[in-house]
This record gives C-alpha cells, structure tokens and sequence, in this order.
C-alpha cells in the first residue's frame, strides 16, 4: 500500500509502468520470503535445544522465547538470530513504509491544492494509523530480550499485534467515508451534551 500510494501522488504519470502486476506480484513474495527466512533461522536455533524446566507454557501461542526461557543452555546466539531476522522482517518494512509516507507529505505539502492534499493524507493516515499498532505491538514484542519474555507480555502483545488491528481495520478506513465522520460528529456530540 505505501508504495502504491508513494506512486499513485508522487508519480502519477508513471503509475502504469511502475506498478506493473509483475512488480506488485513480488512484493508479497518479498515480504513472505523474508519472514520464512526469519522463522527458518528461529526454528533451527531453537529445535536442537536441551529442556530442563518445566514444559508448560502459558501463552496463546508457543512462541520462541518461551521456548528458550524453558531451555538449560545460553540464549545470547538465539538473541542475535532474533535480532537479526526482526531487522529483516520488520525494521525494513517500516523503514520502506515511513520512507514512502514522508515523500507523500513532502508532496502534499508542495502541492497548491489543498483538498486533493487532505484526500491523500486522509487516504495514508488511515493506513498508517493501523501500521503504527500492529508495527507498534510487534516491535515491543520482538525487541526485548529473551529473559525478560513473561506470559502477560506476550498475551497483551498478541493481542495487539493480531487481534485490535484487526479488529479497528474497518472502523479506520470507513473514517474516510464523510457519512461515518458526520455521524460520528453527531454521536460524539450528543454524548458530550449528555455528559455536561
């Protein structure tokens, strides 16, 4: 998306040649084999571990650290792997999409027209809005070490990260749609009527 947007405002004359399907098609797959590669490099560091404590784990999902907190043996080459698959799998993709984002600000804030301005920042706020959260939750998630890994961390981090961005996807994006905004104008307003 933030490519297609950077494009789309940036360069619109170019737009066919350089969103070609055969581009978009390998985007994804980009993006895919990277975090294969990522969850690869977890999974061989963490299979031939040796487990001494107790093998429950109170997660919603057996993720590595958890796996490592079980372990006997030093976790400082599982902290290096982790470190670099998630600067792979999520330093440059965030690094992409602000990078895309700000070249969208610097145009619009070129630009003289001011609603075709607010059309496009309205179109890459929303997105950005539910990048944050999801970016924001795997970031606190991923970037702290194995030893500090705790089982109510990780419950309120997969929530964040896979459940409220899923969940505010579609309010987000209908926030573009004036119906949605005049009527939450109104509800908020009644409500503020009745608070006073």
């Amino acid at each position: 998306m933030p490519c297609d947007r950077h494009v789309a405002i940036c360069k619109p004359l170019q737009y066919p040649a350089l969103m070609r399907s055969n581009i978009c098609s390998m985007m994804p797959v980009g993006v895919w084999f990277s975090s294969s590669v990522q969850a690869l490099m977890c999974s061989l560091h963490v299979l031939p571990l040796p487990y001494c404590k107790p093998n429950v784990i109170h997660h919603y999902a057996c993720d590595y650290p958890a796996l490592v907190q079980l372990s006997c043996s030093d976790d400082s080459a599982f902290e290096r792997t982790t470190c670099l698959g998630n600067v792979l799998v999520l330093l440059t993709p965030l690094s992409v999409i602000l990078a895309s984002y700000l070249a969208v600000l610097l145009q619009v804030l070129r630009a003289r027209s001011s609603e075709r301005g607010h059309k496009a920042l309205g179109t890459c706020l929303s997105h950005l809005c539910v990048v944050g959260l999801f970016c924001g939750a795997a970031l606190l998630a991923c970037m702290a070490p194995a030893a500090s890994h705790s089982a109510q961390k990780a419950v309120i981090n997969t929530v964040f990260a896979a459940i409220v961005p899923a969940m505010l996807n579609p309010f987000i994006y209908s926030l573009r749609n004036r119906d949605v905004l005049a009527a939450l104008r109104k509800l908020l307003a009644k409500y503020a009527l009745h608070r006073d």
